[in-house]
């Protein structure tokens, strides 16, 4: 009658067990306010790095803008000064 019993693997039925424990106590412990605080906390600081992230690149983009019209200006009087001598 019991014979089923010895079929059954008892470690995989243990290891099965044990992670649908973990995961149910993972899911409350996800959901618990304390965790809502730390994501909170984690976006705002991704927020602030981007706000950073999105200076330094406006910095760099306007630098490259004075940049590219000095080498115009460069290229424009050093033409000029090759048709002059020619």
């Amino acid at each position: 009658m019991w014979d089923f019993m010895e079929k059954i693997n008892w470690k995989k039925t243990g290891i099965f067990a044990t992670g649908v424990l973990f995961g149910t106590a993972g899911v409350k412990v996800l959901g618990s306010k304390d965790a809502k605080r730390v994501y909170t906390n984690c976006v705002a600081a991704a927020l602030r790095a981007k706000e950073c992230v999105m200076k330094t690149a406006v910095t760099i983009q306007e630098n490259a803008e004075d940049i590219y019209a000095e080498a115009k200006v460069i290229n424009e009087e050093r033409a000029a000064a090759v048709s002059e001598e020619e």
